[in-house]
């Protein structure tokens, strides 16, 4: 066990990093930060902040020497340069966890040869390849570069009818995975949490509406059937046990028009979609970390109220900044910016978050209004 008083480093400096310092300074931990900048997100709340890159292991090990225990907000940290520093001061997840989610190829894979259902794929070399999966399959397709891709980038739609050749022009890549497209009716997320002494919790199950590929709003818990929400959730858990996961990880699904659940994709680390949970459970994604990773006891994850996040862009910021006190007058919304300086078009600002009763929407769409995001049909 990592007691409080004890240092937790972690590597990334982003909103998310920031949001788990928080839970971390209230639970009476320090927290020190390392990535790249500084009076970054997650080092204005933290005790230290360290400038420095992810493939520099000196730095790394200095910085890891000085924590009692690691743990990482982004994927796209070099697992070879946490596989160095483990030997330090232990991290979690494991390095190996945050390997299958860096390679999509490799993360595929991984749910097929462990009897976890997805989309039907393709590992594809050249523009025929594409060509002749797509037509053999004779429906739309998604070329996806195998590493750094999120919010939609490093995607390609293709179809039976698809110029192939200036699809994968497009993708620029030697090699990418093909993946078959799937008629869905949801995009769901599962949070499932685990302690080193085997304790395993899963918050229930968070609905995502995505715009422009980032996602827009999360729906918590979800408006699914109740065996679909079991099925979803014991699934998660059987995936952290298989991982033997340390930690946190958020499982993305897709929820087919005849009621299947594909896995589209994994995170081993708080998630957008769990952000709501700050403010509506009794126990927030980022506390439940922080139990995980220092083996503590973990909390109860059920809302004490559903609860609705809508991510705040840049694109808020366009003709002037959004008018928070007409914001703030509203009753049970929470306002929660990450500190950034600029606010581009496309980049997550921070977010808010609506508590309600039942199922009324109506507060939802004057918040957009406000931030000037578009209507939503919920």
């Amino acid at each position: 066990m990592i007691k409080p008083g004890k240092i937790i480093g972690i590597i990334g400096n982003g909103q998310l990093g920031r949001m788990s310092a928080i839970e971390a300074k209230k639970m009476g931990y320090q927290v020190y930060v390392y990535g790249p900048g500084t009076e970054t997100p997650a080092g204005q709340v933290s005790d230290i902040e360290v400038d420095g890159h992810y493939d520099d292991i000196n730095k790394l090990t200095l910085f890891a020497q000085g924590c009692d225990v690691l743990t990482f907000e982004f994927e796209n940290i070099p697992a070879i340069s946490l596989e160095a520093i483990r030997a330090v001061t232990p991290i979690h997840p494991d390095p190996s966890v945050l390997e299958i989610s860096q390679n999509r190829l490799g993360e595929k894979n991984w749910f097929e040869a462990n009897g976890f259902p997805t989309t039907p794929f393709e590992e594809v070399r050249s523009a025929e390849e594409v060509g002749s999966t797509v037509k053999k399959w004779n429906t739309r397709a998604v070329i996806k570069t195998l590493t750094l891709g999120y919010d939609g980038k490093g995607q390609t739609k293709v179809d039976p009818g698809s110029d192939f050749a200036a699809a994968w022009k497009s993708a620029g890549v030697q090699t990418a995975i093909l993946e078959k497209w799937v008629d869905f009716d949801h995009e769901i997320s599962v949070i499932v949490a685990r302690n080193e002494s085997g304790e395993v919790v899963t918050y229930p199950v968070f609905e995502n509406i995505h715009r422009n590929h980032i996602l827009d709003t999360t729906i918590f818990p979800a408006r699914l059937e109740k065996p679909v929400k079991r099925q979803a959730r014991e699934l998660a858990k059987s995936m952290a046990e298989k991982m033997n996961l340390i930690g946190l990880l958020t499982i993305e699904l897709f929820v087919t028009s005849d009621g299947r659940l594909l896995v589209n994709e994994i995170a081993p680390r708080p998630h957008n979609s769990g952000h709501v949970t700050f403010d509506v459970c009794p126990v927030s994604q980022f506390q439940q970390h922080i139990r995980a990773i220092c083996n503590l006891p973990l909390g109860n994850t059920e809302p004490l109220t559903p609860g609705v996040m809508i991510n705040i862009l840049g694109d808020s910021w366009t003709d002037g900044e959004p008018n928070w006190k007409h914001l703030l007058s509203m009753d049970f919304v929470n306002l929660h910016l990450y500190g950034k300086l600029d606010p581009k078009p496309g980049r997550k600002m921070g977010h808010v978050v609506k508590s309600f009763n039942g199922t009324d929407f109506s507060d939802v769409d004057r918040i957009r209004r406000i931030l000037k995001i578009p209507h939503l049909d919920l």
